[in-house]
């Protein structure tokens, strides 16, 4: 599966989730944890059924939890735990995290 991986290309539909990347550039090998990140905070529905096809349930709960939800917003968080089976602990103590961190107030203000 691996090789196949390899070659995927971004549907024309989810090219406009990568306005500040060239999507030729962008492959599913080396890519992949930028695309999985930009479409669980930006993509819209094709989005999802697209990130669900290349990425079980377990890997998109791995690859959140190891970023502690970080680079996602706290509706896009809610939305992903409730997908993927997030526990909502998790997701509370992420977000609660992120509101703490000055730079986060700066920011969200």
């Amino acid at each position: 599966m691996a090789d196949e991986q390899a070659t995927v290309e971004l549907p024309e539909e989810l090219i406009a989730c990568f306005w500040d990347y060239d999507p030729h550039q962008l492959s599913w090998e080396r890519s992949r944890h930028t695309i999985a990140l930009r479409l669980l905070e930006k993509g819209g529905m094709h989005a999802v059924l697209w990130l669900r096809e290349h990425m079980s349930d377990e890997e998109i709960r791995e690859f959140i939890a190891l970023r502690r939800g970080r680079g996602i917003s706290p509706r896009r968080l809610r939305f992903w735990s409730l997908l993927v089976g997030i526990p909502r602990g998790d997701v509370d103590e992420w977000i609660e995290t992120a509101r703490s961190n000055p730079w986060h107030r700066r920011t969200q203000g």
